[in-house]
């Protein structure tokens, strides 16, 4: 999860006796045995993408030497990193195979093994087991400290060594996991880690979102192995782990709480929070402890002004710093209140805000779950912002830390859907009854969502199911998020299966627009509608038999069409107290063609200045002039 040093996730490789025999001997033979027999490693400048059906223009910036060079934890930033993106060996097996074989192959990490930009474009199946190796120094500066393994995200279970020494296991597609590796390093030659991933995909019962292994109409093309970050960190014995910071707008402060490695007595956390240069509180604590320090006259964050603070944070020995980590923050504040007349709605700031903005996939017809780059990640918030929207819908995805900083910096609020899995129900049937084994790993992985995604201001409303997908003891789970984070709201389930609780009632209305009955204590969204279609030729996936819930032939009637689904919608916050709307979707994904953008987001389909102009034309409820009610 983001910003933890910790490996919440790891399991003891005692539980994996099929890969016990994965020896330290056979390792220092294997690695022995490359460098001086085996083939040359390809030349960097040699490496190319594999020719896929689409690609972005930021392609053409990816490098085994540019492959995510940016610091991948904006929330928890240490000075000191070393990022082994780039190219790794390859070897695929079968499942059940406690050693790969020959390294014949290479991928550039950290796009996944089924993408272009990987240079592989393979589809890996249920019974194949992807290895990855690479070799890496350790800097000379870091001798005596501890080191970290960190991968950013791996799909779906991955076991880890390091200089054939087993490190650990990790289960999950989406959260972040690392390892204290310090004990099995070479301080003076040069270390081999390896890698070894297996993912059913929708062969298992595993969160998975929109994955599949034979893509069709709303199921896309799947990830698996390393598609995030792998990096290394030097860390003193005793360090911080992760800060969780909760602003608390109505009383004007932020409360910090470190969490830390175990450390003795003499040790101190101070804090000092940034505007800008300009250092305005400070406090400290005994580890352990929090702290509450005052945001007077706060800058509320919002999407027309997204003002982050900043926040340093030590970790004190005596009068010695031992630790030191930069963060940020945003005064920004989700409820529930009424307006002048009498409807419940979203509000941000304690004031009634109508939130509009697409469905956002996160998908890349070049990277799969990857984005090609950095840029490309902000391009498509800046997108969404110019065409007059404030809000994104991630759906059944869950992105790396660098896209909920830049909608933290640019504006941008969303609705974290968890990524779905296990079977799916109709509207008119009931929960499903989930497997232990499928029950523990989704409550673990929302968890760790929920944990490892609460310091971002952008994100306003946790959505733990789609439309019946893996819908499961529906209550428990939405007052398990609430106990987690009682700080932004729940939307029970978006679209089809609602339970009555939570925050929303979510309506979802191809093409609508719609809106459910008014409550009295919960707001009504409308969750998805749109999903107008336009091919755009040599902007596609595939030529021909695209799909889209309406499908027009160009621009003009195209851009007709949504100006008259806005014109229908903004009505119905007044007449029946609508709160949000989703549009589906940002852009194309695969066959769907339903995007504002197309799937290389070269284009936008729609006039974008009168779909800016209609999207800004929205009103705001007006606020009920007593107090808001509480959340």
């Amino acid at each position: 999860m983001s910003g933890s040093t910790a490996a919440p996730r790891a399991e003891p490789s005692s539980l994996y006796p099929s890969l016990r025999d994965f020896s330290v001997s056979f390792y220092r033979y294997a690695l022995l045995l490359s460098l001086c027999l085996g083939p040359a490693p390809l030349p960097a400048a040699a490496w190319q993408p594999a020719s896929g059906p689409l690609k972005t223009r930021w392609a053409k910036d990816v490098s085994p030497e540019r492959a995510h060079p940016e610091y991948p934890r904006p929330q928890l930033v240490r000075k000191e990193w070393l990022n082994l993106n780039g190219l790794w060996d390859l070897s695929i097996t079968s499942k059940d195979a406690t050693k790969p074989g020959p390294f014949d192959n290479q991928i550039l990490v950290p796009f996944p093994v089924e993408s272009a930009l990987s240079g592989v474009m393979k589809p890996v199946g249920e019974n194949e087991r992807l290895w990855y190796r690479r070799a890496f120094e350790i800097p000379a500066s870091w001798l005596g400290r501890r080191v970290l393994l960190h991968f950013g995200a791996v799909d779906f279970e991955a076991s880890i060594w390091v200089n054939g020494k087993s490190i650990g296991q990790h289960r999950g597609g989406y959260d972040a996991f690392n390892f204290d590796i310090t004990d099995s390093l070479n301080p003076s030659t040069p270390n081999e880690v390896v890698v070894a991933v297996s993912d059913p995909t929708d062969a298992g019962t595993q969160p998975r979102g929109k994955q599949v292994r034979k893509p069709h109409g709303i199921w896309y093309t799947s990830t698996s192995g390393i598609w995030q970050t792998v990096w290394l960190e030097p860390v003193n014995s005793a360090h911080i782990t992760a800060l969780k910071i909760t602003p608390d707008v109505d009383n004007s402060a932020v409360t910090i709480r470190p969490l830390l490695t175990p450390t003795m007595a003499g040790f101190s956390v101070e804090a000092a929070i940034y505007d800008g240069a300009k250092q305005v509180y400070e406090a400290s604590v005994s580890p352990g402890g929090q702290m509450t320090l005052p945001v007077k006259n706060a800058k509320l964050w919002s999407p027309e002004n997204p003002h982050l603070y900043d926040v340093v944070v030590r970790l004190n020995l005596g009068s010695r710093t031992i630790d030191r980590v930069e963060s940020y923050f945003g005064m920004r504040k989700i409820s529930l209140g009424k307006d002048e007349k009498g409807f419940t709605r979203l509000c941000l700031n304690n004031k009634p805000y109508f939130q509009f903005g697409p469905l956002d996939q996160g998908f890349w017809p070049d990277g799969l779950y990857t984005a090609p780059t950095d840029e490309a990640l902000r391009y498509d918030i800046e997108m969404t912002k110019k065409l007059g929207l404030n809000l994104a819908r991630k759906h059944v995805k869950i992105e790396p830390d660098r896209w909920y900083y830049w909608c933290d910096k640019l504006g941008l609020l969303v609705w974290q859907d968890m990524p779905s899995g296990d079977q799916y129900i109709k509207g008119d049937q009931p929960d499903i009854t989930r497997s232990p084994e499928s029950a523990s790993e989704f409550e673990t992985e929302l968890r760790a969502l929920v944990e490892g995604r609460s310091n971002h201001p952008c994100i306003v409303m946790w959505v733990p199911y789609n439309e019946g997908w893996g819908q499961w003891d529906t209550p428990r789970v939405v007052d398990f998020i609430k106990k987690l984070d009682p700080t932004r709201l729940v939307d029970n389930t978006s679209g089809w299966t609602d339970r009555r609780v939570g925050d929303v009632n979510d309506l979802h209305k191809y093409p609508g627009p719609d809106a459910p009955a008014p409550e009295e204590k919960r707001a009504i969204v409308l969750g998805e509608f749109g999903g107008l279609g336009l091919p755009v030729r040599g902007h596609t996936w595939q030529s021909e038999k695209n799909w889209g819930y309406r499908s027009f032939t160009n621009s003009e009637a195209l851009t007709a069409a949504y100006l008259d689904l806005v014109a229908k919608l903004f009505p119905l916050v007044e007449s029946k107290g609508l709160s949000a709307a989703v549009y589906t979707q940002t852009t194309d994904v695969e066959i769907e063609v339903n995007g504002l953008m197309t799937y290389d987001r070269e284009l936008v389909k729609m006039d974008l200045r009168k779909v800016a102009a209609a999207n800004l034309g929205r009103n705001q409820p007006t606020p009920k002039q007593a107090k808001n009610s509480p959340q």
